[in-house]
């Protein structure tokens, strides 16, 4: 896989001034039981990175101590760390609204099968990918079979509640576009996604969120490969908006990966863009949190800020 990381660091994308703290956003790991076309993570079945339950501990201390109030787990499929439950019940425990980026697949899964139920049971908000509604673009983009076992995986969560009004269960999809597409505007892709869900699979949901890929790892050494790199990044950069960086995840939100390293954005945990310019464990953060750290940004930034705007929730 090619090494996309030198042609984003040479950039002029804006500086970001940081706000106060309240997403802690913890990558469990980067196993998954799919190898998505469009993912930044390179995620995969073989990957044996995964989050210790020591380093969830010092997560849950870091989060405490900064009056953190929303969790936001990813991966990979953060249900296949072993200690998924066991993370997502302490944090509960400790107040915290916990978020699950969810691949609808996994609970479909054999050894996944009571996640859904685990995931009503501590009203954890699912995330759940389902990058189109239409069954050929998303098995193209995610392996064949993907669509008819992720639409099972949402009707199981739709009779535990998930998605239905006044249940108190949220369920929110995300849409990735195909190829060198932007999303299109999320508004109006979310009513398509509502009429047809509902006509064809008697399915339900609470909000779609759009989100541009990023041109980073598996995703970025496709384009790289295709020679549509530098196309991709100057649809991006035409397509910038400059009133989105108002409302940038990483103005927020602190980023943890596997071994507990901290970064301001899980894209820039890929990159390996340090939070403070050097590699900082949350051992340091826990003794002292440096004020006014900077937002280390470099051309991969205009993903989030082109057209509508793209971020862990959706457009801007």
């Amino acid at each position: 896989m090619r090494d996309v990381k030198p042609l984003l660091l040479t950039s002029d994308f804006p500086k970001i001034k940081r706000e106060q703290l309240q997403t802690l956003q913890m990558n469990l790991g980067y196993l998954c039981n799919l190898s998505c076309t469009h993912c930044h993570v390179n995620a995969g079945p073989n990957r044996t990175e995964l989050m210790s339950r020591e380093t969830m501990q010092l997560a849950l201390q870091f989060a405490k101590k900064n009056s953190i109030k929303a969790l936001d787990l990813t991966g990979g499929s953060p249900e296949m760390n072993p200690d998924f439950k066991w993370l997502v019940q302490k944090a509960k425990k400790q107040g915290l609204h916990v978020m699950n980026r969810c691949n609808p697949t996994i609970l479909e899964e054999v050894g996944y099968e009571d996640v859904a139920e685990f995931l009503a049971q501590q009203q954890v908000e699912v995330i759940a990918s389902l990058p189109c509604y239409l069954e050929d673009n998303v098995d193209a983009q995610r392996g064949k079979g993907v669509f008819v076992s992720s639409i099972k995986a949402l009707k199981k969560l739709n009779k535990l509640g998930y998605g239905i009004k006044d249940s108190g269960l949220v369920l929110n999809l995300v849409f990735n576009p195909q190829g060198l597409n932007l999303p299109a505007p999320q508004l109006e892709l979310q009513e398509s996604y509502r009429q047809f869900l509902a006509e064809q699979f008697d399915l339900q949901f609470n909000q779609l969120f759009t989100i541009t890929n990023m041109p980073i790892q598996r995703f970025g050494s496709v384009l790289a490969s295709k020679g549509q790199f530098d196309e991709y990044m100057d649809k991006l950069k035409q397509a910038y908006q400059a009133e989105n960086l108002e409302n940038v995840m990483c103005k927020t939100l602190i980023n943890v990966d596997w071994q507990g390293y901290v970064y301001d954005c899980d894209f820039n945990q890929m990159l390996e863009l340090p939070l403070t310019g050097s590699k900082t464990h949350l051992r340091e953060l826990l003794i002292e949190m440096p004020e006014n750290l900077p937002i280390s940004v470099a051309d991969h930034c205009y993903g989030c800020t082109a057209g509508q705007g793209s971020s862990c929730t959706g457009a801007l």
